[in-house]
C-alpha cells in the first residue's frame, strides 16, 4: 500500500460514510467521499480515483449503474462494491461487468484494505499501458512525419526505432550517406526515457586527429599548449542523454582504444586528470560501412563493434524503397515552394519517369536538392530533373511502365494529403480539388486504403 493511492467513497448514509473515510485515512490513503452516484460521477474526473468503492443499494441509481458508467468513462479505475444484501447472481453480474471485487456486509476492515491495495495495483498497471499506448500510437504518427514513406521497409524501420527507443541500450546505425542516419539517431533519442536530457551529435570525420581526446573525453586547463582553461568533453557533455558518434569509422585507431574503455567502465578521465567522472548515457553509433569488414583490414577495433552493437538499426538507401521517391519529391517540393516563395508548379510525365527511374546514389539527401532546384524555377531554362540526374531526355527503358509510374506518383500524391488531412476523405477532396466520389473511385482503383 501506498499512501499516494486515491480511494473515493461512494455510499448514501452518512455514518457509514464517515466511518470510511476515518479508517482509510488513517490507512494512508487519499480519500474522496460523496453521497451518491450521480455526485461521484460529476467528481470523478476532477478526483480520478485509482479505486471505487460504492455501495450497491442506493437510491436513484444503484452500484451496479455506477460501475458501468465508470467503465465507460474510465476503464483504468478499479471499483469494489459492498452490499449488506449480497448474493451469488450479482456478485457474478457485478465481476462479469468489470467490478474487481465484491464484498457482503461485514467485513473486515483489514480485508477492505487489503482489497483496496491489490485493486489499486490493477489500475495502475493498466493506466500505464494506456499511456504507453498513447506515447507510442504518438510516437508512430510523429515517425510517420520525420519517415516519410509507406514502403514496407519504411514500416519496419519506423516500428523498429520505437522498439530500440525503450530499450536503454547501445545501438549501431548503419546505412549509406544521406539515409538519414543522424534523424534515425535523434528520433532514438526522442522517444526514448532519456528524451530530457542531451542530446550530442559528434561528426568523427570532422575533428582533427590530433583533437579527438579533448573534444570526447574534455582537458583541464594547462592540459597541453593552449588549453587555458578546462573544457568539458562530448561524453561529459552528454550525461545522462545520448552520445551520437557519427561516422565512427574514420576515429583513429588509438582513440577507438580509449573510447572502447569509457564504454566499459562507463567513466571518462579529462586530458590531463586523474579524476573519475561517472557517466549515465546512451551511446549511438552510425556508420556507412561494414565495421567488421573494416576490423578486418586493420582500421577499425573489432572489440569496439562488439561492445557498440548490442542493438543495430540499417537505414534502407533510397533505391530499395519503392514509390516512396516520389512521395518524398513531392514532400520536399512542397516545402522548397514556401520556403523560396515560389509558385507550385506540376511534375510532367518525364519528370516523374526521371526521379523512378533513378538509383539515388546521394539518397533523401540528394533527392531534397534536386526538389530544391526545381522549386526555384530552374527547369524551364538551364536546369531539369533528367539533366540533374543524369537521364538523357527520351532514352527508353522497356522494363518501365509509364502508365504504372503516374498511377504511383498519383497514389502518392492521395497518400499524403490522406495523412495531412487525418484521413477525412472530405478533406482531402477539397484540398486535392477534386469530388468526393471521384476520389473514392480512384482510391480504390490505386488500392489506396485510409
Amino acid at each position: 500500500m501506498t499512501s499516494k493511492t486515491s480511494v473515493m467513497i461512494v455510499e448514501d448514509e452518512g455514518i457509514v460514510r464517515n466511518a470510511l473515510d476515518q479508517w482509510l485515512n488513517l490507512s494512508g490513503f487519499a480519500v474522496t467521499t460523496v453521497g451518491s452516484a450521480r455526485e461521484a460521477m460529476t467528481r470523478l474526473g476532477d478526483a480520478q480515483p485509482e479505486v471505487v468503492i460504492s455501495d450497491v443499494r442506493m437510491p436513484s441509481v444503484s452500484g451496479l449503474d455506477l460501475l458501468a458508467q465508470i467503465r465507460d468513462k474510465d476503464p483504468t479505475t478499479s471499483v469494489i462494491l459492498i452490499t449488506a444484501h449480497g448474493d451469488v447472481p450479482m456478485a457474478v453480474k457485478a465481476i462479469r461487468d468489470g467490478a474487481y471485487d465484491f464484498l457482503q456486509k461485514p467485513y473486515e476492515p483489514e480485508q477492505l484494505v487489503s482489497v483496496i491495495e491489490r485493486a489499486a495495483e490493477q489500475a495502475r498497471v493498466r493506466r500505464e499501458l494506456v499511456n504507453l499506448r498513447r506515447r507510442l500510437d504518438g510516437g508512430a504518427a510523429e515517425l510517420s512525419n520525420r519517415f516519410i514513406g509507406s514502403s514496407p521497409v519504411m514500416e519496419d524501420l519506423r516500428q523498429l526505432i520505437l522498439d530500440v527507443a525503450a530499450i536503454d541500450t547501445d545501438v549501431i546505425i548503419l546505412g549509406e550517406t544521406g539515409t538519414g542516419k543522424e534523424v534515425v539517431a535523434r528520433a532514438l533519442h526522442d522517444f526514448s526515457p532519456r528524451s530530457a536530457a542531451p542530446f550530442v551529435a559528434v561528426n568523427c570525420a570532422a575533428i582533427p586527429a590530433e583533437l579527438i581526446e579533448s573534444e570526447l573525453f574534455g582537458h583541464e586547463a594547462g592540459a597541453f599548449t593552449g588549453s587555458a582553461g578546462p573544457r568539458i568533453g562530448k561524453f561529459e557533455f552528454a550525461n545522462g542523454g545520448t552520445l551520437l558518434l557519427d561516422e565512427i569509422e574514420s576515429m583513429p585507431l588509438l582513440a577507438q582504444a580509449k573510447v572502447l574503455r569509457v564504454i566499459q567502465e562507463r567513466t571518462v578521465e579529462r586530458v590531463g586528470s586523474n579524476r573519475q567522472i561517472p557517466l549515465d548515457l546512451r551511446i549511438i553509433a552510425a556508420t556507412k560501412v561494414d565495421l567488421l569488414d573494416e576490423a578486418e583490414a586493420g582500421r577499425f577495433r573489432a572489440d569496439l563493434h562488439y561492445r557498440l552493437n548490442t542493438a543495430s538499426i540499417a537505414v534502407p538507401p533510397l533505391r530499395q524503397r519503392g514509390e516512396d521517391a516520389l512521395l518524398l519529391f513531392h514532400y520536399f517540393l512542397e516545402l522548397a515552394q514556401k520556403r523560396f516563395n515560389r509558385p507550385s508548379q506540376p511534375l510532367h510525365p518525364a519528370d516523374i519517369e526521371a526521379l523512378s527511374r533513378y538509383a539515388w546514389p546521394g539518397n533523401v539527401r540528394e533527392l531534397k536538392t534536386v526538389a530544391d532546384k526545381f522549386a526555384l524555377g530552374l527547369s524551364s531554362a538551364n536546369y531539369s530533373i533528367q539533366s540533374a540526374i543524369g537521364i538523357k531526355p527520351g532514352t527508353p527503358d522497356e522494363s518501365l511502365n509509364l502508365a504504372d509510374r503516374l498511377a504511383q506518383y498519383e497514389r502518392s500524391i492521395i497518400e499524403a494529403e490522406l495523412r495531412k488531412h487525418d484521413n477525412s476523405i472530405a478533406d482531402t477532396a477539397d484540398a486535392l480539388g477534386v469530388p468526393r466520389r471521384t476520389l473514392s473511385e480512384k482510391m480504390t482503383r490505386l488500392g489506396v486504403r485510409r
